[in-house]
């Protein structure tokens, strides 16, 4: 619901920043939000974690794949920065527990493995289950936006979705072109 239910903006004594017509709509609006800044804090968590395994990949074409998906994390955060200025939010992240255990997880696969295509293969692995994290998150998002009339939301949502998409196939393409078949070479 794109519209105030009283035509104006809410003041500091509401907890979100729109208020809407129903009990329903407002939660689905404050459930919302609250995704935003889960994934928000995720994108940001991510910009410091993909140098990380960049800095463990030897494999040139997982360097290239990881180098050019940070450039569009970077991106990512600053298109939820415009989702949150769209529906007059504040941009504030929230603690990903998902996220925090995916670095996590890749961290430990990156101590616990030799550096080489083993090891490349494990970062493969991780950063595709973040992207799935991702894929599941933003397309979640854009259902909620459009379910509540924000097409110009969804559409920045959508173009997000689209980019983590992207990023999944490339990896797959290289555990599968490279990375695997030199890891199975052993």
């Amino acid at each position: 619901m794109n519209n105030h239910s009283n035509g104006t903006s809410t003041n500091g004594a509401e907890k979100r920043g729109r208020k809407h017509d129903s009990e329903e709509a407002q939660g689905l609006y404050d459930l919302f939000v609250d995704e935003l800044k889960d994934i928000y804090w995720a994108e940001e968590a991510l910009t410091k974690a993909i140098p990380k395994m960049i800095q463990n990949a030897t494999s040139n074409e997982l360097v290239e794949a990881l180098s050019g998906h940070l450039e569009v994390t970077k991106g990512h955060v600053t298109r939820l920065e415009a989702v949150f200025s769209a529906i007059n939010e504040p941009a504030e992240g929230k603690t990903c527990h998902a996220m925090v255990g995916l670095i996590k997880e890749a961290e430990s696969i990156m101590e616990g493995t030799k550096k080489g295509v083993v090891r490349d293969a494990g970062i493969i692995s991780a950063a595709q289950k973040v992207e799935h994290y991702e894929i599941a998150s933003y397309g979640t998002l854009c259902a909620f936006a459009r379910k509540m009339e924000e097409y110009k939301v969804a559409e920045l949502l959508e173009q997000t979705l689209l980019e983590e998409k992207a990023s999944d196939l490339k990896l797959t393409e290289v555990a599968e072109t490279s990375v695997n078949a030199e890891a199975c070479a052993l």
